[in-house]
């Protein structure tokens, strides 16, 4: 799977410069930077939500790319519903609201969830389709610990059966030396270092990346 090259500018101003990349398939990248670095920006252009410049398709070699957005979302239907949006069967959308512990939401009206029950339901309706690439932004980021140790065995087991590559940002250096195998790191719109988990979080080759990670932690 390959991303090529591209920048993405607003009001004259770039604010993102991806080099071209090829990403190992069947793989975990966490995707780390602090807030404003370009990683949402990344994610969305590389799905398709959003052009670059040159107004190109810029991932090669992945049919169907998924996309879970930061601030989750839930139409104003039941949370059954809501899940089979994203495809599949009624069985698959059962078994991840066991999973996922949000069963006994099903009846509810999705639009009046807690920002923890709306993320696992959001995860829910990503995770009812098979895709070549997934984004998954900050899913974590309303969960409670329990939730969030659900969510990550979750996206271990779906990136395991359907042999896809999984590209999670997160804030969490923990989460990220748990599930990636590799790690991209932005800084202020540039990709400043790209390599395999155990090299970007314990020995960054760049300053800035060090900085970051003595800051959020290992």
């Amino acid at each position: 799977m390959r991303i090529q090259a591209f920048t993405k500018t607003y009001n004259k101003k770039c604010v993102l410069r991806v080099p071209q990349l090829t990403l190992q398939n069947d793989k975990i990248y966490a995707v780390i930077g602090a807030n404003g670095s370009g990683k949402s920006t990344f994610a969305r252009i590389v799905s398709g939500i959003l052009q670059d410049d040159e107004k190109k398709k810029v991932c090669e070699g992945a049919k169907a790319v998924g996309y879970m957005p930061q601030q989750s979302y839930g139409f104003r239907m039941s949370v059954w519903k809501n899940i089979l949006l994203g495809g599949g069967d009624m069985a698959r959308a059962k078994e991840l609201m066991r999973r996922l512990e949000i069963e006994t939401l099903a009846g509810q009206r999705a639009d009046r969830l807690s920002g923890g029950e709306t993320a696992r339901m959001a995860l829910a309706r990503i995770l009812m389709k098979r895709y070549d690439l997934v984004f998954l932004d900050e899913p974590a980021a309303a969960m409670d610990v329990s939730s969030a140790a659900l969510m990550e065995d979750l996206i271990r087991e779906y990136q395991r059966e359907n042999k896809c590559t999984i590209m999670l940002l997160t804030h969490s250096m923990k989460q990220a030396r748990r599930l990636a195998d590799y790690v991209l790191f932005f800084h202020q719109g540039r990709l400043l270092e790209y390599g395999e988990a155990e090299q970007v979080l314990f020995h960054p080759k760049n300053e800035e990346t060090r900085r970051f990670l003595e800051f959020y932690g290992t």
